[in-house]
């Protein structure tokens, strides 16, 4: 059983209310997208992958002074920027092997370090979800190179932003799963034919449990993912919180 994600209704009280109702949705039928021993067998090798990693740089930064971490340049998305250098932690004996997550052993993830320079935390990229995103936006671009720079647009998803017209391509949605809630993402995309996976049902939900309370109205929700869970959300466009519900907005490259 799938639950997918329905365009929503016209207005800020229409998205809202298809927003709860989704959320309930996702609550209720849950347990039907995968048993709960594969939930369990997924999870249990990345979370210890990430408290060991995380022992091991804080000791590192202790002893070092500075971070176990790959350069990148200025221009790099926020929740993609700085990889974990498995090299310098193994050979200077901070960690005896490289988790089987990680890309670099084969894994589907990226270790990331976050919050760099007030406390820096490991979390996790899916490289898979990344991928995907990454051929849906080959196709986007392909289509505007041989259709005078239109774009398969479908329904508005956010203002500035639609959902992705895979027909109109001739190609077929790709299976995106969020790791927050293990259920289905749509593809939106900007005005310039940029392609994100949308997260707004995860953050929903997750304000939901939060609260709105001291949530400015410039503050990227991302963030509030990222202190949720150990995983970054990718390829995600930066979200606010407009009318009680998240809103895409377009700020590129953040």
């Amino acid at each position: 059983m799938r639950v997918k994600k329905r365009n929503p209704l016209p207005g800020a009280s229409g998205r809202l209310a298809m927003l709860t109702i989704l959320i309930v949705t996702v609550l209720s039928l849950g347990g039907c997208m995968y048993p709960k021993s594969e939930l369990k067998q997924n999870q249990a090798a990345p979370k210890e992958a990430v408290r060991n990693v995380q022992a091991a740089i804080d000791q590192y930064q202790s002893e070092t002074g500075m971070l176990p971490m790959k350069n990148s340049s200025e221009d790099t998305p926020v929740y993609e920027k700085f990889q974990v250098d498995f090299t310098q932690l193994k050979n200077k004996g901070y960690l005896s092997s490289i988790p089987t997550a990680a890309f670099e052993n084969g894994g589907h993830y990226y270790f990331l370090i976050i919050n760099e320079e007030t406390k820096p935390q490991i979390k996790l990229m899916n490289l898979l979800t990344y991928q995907q995103i990454n051929d849906i936006q080959s196709w986007v671009n392909e289509y505007k190179k041989n259709h005078d720079n239109r774009l398969p647009k479908g329904e508005p998803a956010y203002p500035g932003y639609s959902y992705i017209d895979y027909k109109t391509m001739n190609k077929k949605a790709p299976d995106l799963h969020s790791d927050y809630s293990f259920q289905t993402l749509a593809a939106i995309m900007d005005e310039s034919g940029r392609v994100y996976a949308d997260y707004g049902i995860d953050i929903m939900q997750a304000m939901q449990k939060k609260g709105e309370a001291g949530i400015a109205a410039d503050t990227d929700l991302r963030a509030v993912l990222v202190d949720s869970d150990m995983y970054v959300p990718v390829k995600a466009p930066v979200y606010h919180w407009v009318n009680h519900e998240p809103q895409a907005v377009s700020e590129q490259g953040k």
